[in-house]
């Protein structure tokens, strides 16, 4: 379970491989944008109690 074992991502960087243990990441090109992402909005109502005015 050390540099040797190509089953462990340790192993992996010490051989220069990728595999399950050791995913290649895909970068996007610089070029490309990605489609904007809408923001959820947080609606909580905060619905306050009615004052009863009582007469004087």
């Amino acid at each position: 379970m050390g540099k040797g074992d190509r089953k462990t991502a340790k192993g992996k960087r010490y051989n220069a491989s990728y595999g399950n243990a050791r995913l290649k990441t895909v970068t996007k090109a610089a070029g490309t944008a990605a489609a904007p992402v809408a923001k959820k909005v947080a609606s909580k109502s905060v619905a306050k109690k009615a004052v009863k005015k009582t007469a004087a």
